[in-house]
């Protein structure tokens, strides 16, 4: 039976530290204000100069995650990269980082699933390896947030939420027997009536030009965020969508052991938690000191999980998220023991 292991996974953050005090030197807003609405305090933003761009985050969490799964760039048999900032409107960084990993002829494919880009990416290569497409893909989440927000009060209520960072994890085809290792169960949907929600407008190919001084004058090049909406959305989607894997994986409730939930806002996985009355040790969150980096969140979480000893061997994990689109979806997942 083929099955998709998890190999090596690997983080990495922009040295650059911004916190709620550093915020509200720019903006109408104060540390209490922003964690009071989001939990967050603190996030990771690349130099202020730019010139780095989401490839090159995920360069480097890629070599962690790669020199602990043991491999090396030739190994690669297709690159998967979320992101909804790449580096260039196109063509996608999944091509550049293979570039930086030396490759001259891997593939590679972008996904533009904000949020839930690595549920899509896990599902995606769990779909490649069984149907025997690959042995060996990196997927990587990579954000560059803080390039392409508004930092003043007019676009706090959104600014003050995400962070750039990125995370890499190695998923591997191995033959085995045991049908609890590996990945269990996938789910995942889409709901364009919604995508109005949460979007950015500009530069858009339904216009010509795709972007001018009137849409920068009206700020359509920002992100706006319904945020009440996508939470009422969330608060409703994320159990309900961790019910769904459950049930195909045939498990119960009590058989995870730790929940990943993306992490956009700390209210919604505290709600999350309350609707399936899981106890705070069953729901990891890091939110407090990245916070929304969107495609590299659920990634980045697992690493530090990992390396803080709260699963491996044996351990049953949910991932599971809502963003933009609007898509929700979730991924269960066992470590082989």
């Amino acid at each position: 039976m083929k099955k998709t292991i998890i190999k090596g996974t690997g983080r990495y953050l922009p040295s650059r530290l911004v916190t709620n005090a550093d915020l509200s030197k720019w903006m109408d807003t104060s540390d209490e204000w922003i964690v009071q609405r989001t939990g967050i305090e603190q996030r990771y933003w690349i130099p202020e100069e730019g010139g780095v761009g989401v490839s090159d985050l995920g360069l480097e969490a890629s070599k962690i995650a790669m020199s602990r799964a043991g491999w090396e760039p030739e190994d690669i048999d297709l690159i998967i990269f979320a992101t909804l900032s790449p580096d260039l409107f196109f063509p996608g960084s999944g091509c550049l980082l293979a570039h930086k990993l030396g490759l001259t002829a891997t593939p590679a494919l972008d996904i533009r699933q904000q949020c839930t880009g690595f549920l899509y990416g896990m599902a995606t290569a769990d779909a490649y390896i069984r149907s025997s497409l690959a042995k060996r893909i990196l997927l990587v989440g990579a954000e560059v947030h803080s390039t392409g927000l508004d930092v003043s009060t007019q676009g706090r209520d959104v600014t003050v939420i995400f962070g750039d960072g990125a995370a890499a994890v190695c998923l591997e085809h191995v033959e085995t027997n045991d049908k609890k290792a590996g990945v269990l169960a996938s789910c995942l949907h889409a709901d364009g009536s919604l995508a109005e929600s949460l979007m950015v407008y500009a530069p858009a190919s339904r216009e010509n030009p795709r972007i001018d001084e009137k849409m920068l004058a009206e700020r359509k090049h920002f992100p706006t965020m319904d945020g009440r909406n996508i939470f009422k959305h969330a608060v409703r989607r994320l159990p309900e969508v961790a019910g769904e894997a459950l049930k195909k994986a045939g498990l119960p409730l009590e058989a995870v052991d730790l929940f990943i939930p993306h992490q956009a806002n700390l209210r919604i996985n505290q709600a999350f938690a309350k609707s399936l009355d899981l106890p705070e040790s069953k729901v990891y969150n890091n939110i407090q000191r990245y916070g929304n980096t969107t495609a590299a969140s659920i990634p980045l979480a697992l690493d530090e999980a990992i390396e803080k000893g709260l699963i491996g061997s044996g351990s049953t994990v949910m991932f599971l998220g809502l963003g933009a689109g609007v898509t929700w979806g979730s991924v269960l997942y066992r470590f082989a023991d």
